[in-house]
């Protein structure tokens, strides 16, 4: 497991240096992820007066399958946690819903993305985030302090999915959602046949099916579980929405 952690890891980092060194030589270089930006679905799902507002590199280390910030109905003065922050896109955004009262938290394994977020987040004025190192299955904030928990296509890339299900349970509080996009598979297929379909660092073999990401999110206690399918990934397996609450 801790393999595969490194491999995700070393592939983010990757993604973090060619947003750096490609964007100032011009260079067209592949950047891994969910949803590279050259396959242009992930740049499509922000509005274009959003990216115009946002530095280039927020935009372009954008890797996930979805726009988690679109659904979220964040509010004046809430606190959100971006799981998987990367270069802090999503951050950035939600840091415009909340305003000055609010907050938002980026949590990010890898240097480079968190020195690429840091660096975006100044050049964008962003006053209200802080974007901290961790796993996001051992999330260093306290418990009940935050009211919306997002993430874009990171969740699968976890190899203790249980754990950081809990942890989204333990920081929210009372009354407290998540706004998720990831991967899902369909309940037919099995863990072997995900991994058919693409790589576990390319956000498939490691996918949750429909019922599993369900009794996952019940499990740990949250209520009004949704997820629904936003597009196709690959076969079988979709971009979707994931939503659920805290009592």
């Amino acid at each position: 497991m801790s393999d595969l952690r490194e491999g995700v890891r070393q592939r983010y980092a990757a993604a973090a240096h060619v947003v750096r060194e490609g964007m100032a030589a011009n260079d067209t270089a592949e950047v891994g992820g969910c949803c590279p930006p050259e396959d242009g679905l992930a740049v499509k799902l922000y509005d274009v007066t959003e990216r115009a507002e946002l530095p280039a590199e927020a935009v372009l280390a954008s890797l996930g399958c979805g726009n988690p910030t679109l659904v979220a109905e964040l509010r004046e003065g809430e606190i959100v946690l971006d799981l998987g922050s990367g270069g802090g896109i999503d951050v950035l955004l939600s840091a415009k819903r909340v305003g000055q009262t609010g907050k938002a938290y980026g949590l990010d394994m890898t240097d480079e993305m968190l020195e690429l977020a840091r660096d975006n987040a100044r050049k964008a004025g962003a006053a209200n985030v802080e974007f901290l190192k961790g796993y996001i299955e051992e999330v260093p904030l306290e418990a009940g302090s935050v009211d919306v928990v997002i993430s874009n296509c990171v969740i699968n890339l976890s190899t203790d999915k249980p754990k950081v299900v809990r942890e989204m349970f333990r920081v929210l509080r009372p009354g407290g959602r998540l706004s998720i996009s990831d991967v899902v598979a369909a309940d037919a297929l099995t863990p072997s046949e995900r991994a058919e379909r693409g790589s576990y660092v390319g956000c498939i073999a490691g996918a949750l099916s429909f019922a599993e990401y369900d009794r996952e999110l019940t499990t740990a206690g949250f209520e009004d579980v949704s997820i629904e399918p936003t597009h196709l990934e690959v076969d079988k397996m979709y971009g979707a929405i994931v939503r659920a609450r805290k009592r």
